[in-house]
């Protein structure tokens, strides 16, 4: 049997207002190319997302990646506003506790860019096996 898929590789959108209409359109690009490939994430995957954001120099200094990234997570659990009870879109991750780590960057955008950002969401492998907080302390 082929291994399963586990990594995705997207463009997003540069972040617009209003913010439920920013995470629609991440949700839309993630769930074609997930569909395109056939990745599907199992409630038991382990994540990682790899996220870069392209803004301008305003946006630099307005935007708070904690935020941002809230809105990439929930786009990727199908919340896009709204109650929960009344989520329409398919999730693609199941749940955001899946994600074991994240790396999110915020930057000007490349001209070759358009303004276009990247996502990716690849199976969690840990560092060397050993929790972040014991290497950190690690006189090795």
């Amino acid at each position: 049997m082929a291994k399963r898929r586990h990594t995705l590789r997207v463009r997003i959108p540069p972040y617009w207002p209003p913010r439920n209409a920013w995470r629609q359109s991440i949700h839309a690009e993630v769930i074609s190319v997930a569909e395109s490939r056939g990745v599907v994430y199992k409630p038991e995957d382990r994540l990682e997302l790899i996220i870069t954001m392209y803004l301008d120099e305003t946006a630099l200094r307005f935007h708070d990646v904690d935020n941002r990234l809230k809105d990439i997570m929930d786009a990727l659990q199908g919340r896009v506003g709204g109650p929960r009870s009344k989520q329409k879109l398919k999730p693609i991750i199941p749940n955001d506790h899946q994600v074991f780590r994240v790396t999110i960057e915020k930057m000007l955008p490349p001209g070759q860019s358009h303004g276009l950002g990247h996502l990716v969401i690849r199976k969690y492998r840990a560092l060397a096996n050993k929790p972040l907080h014991a290497m950190a302390y690690s006189c090795e």
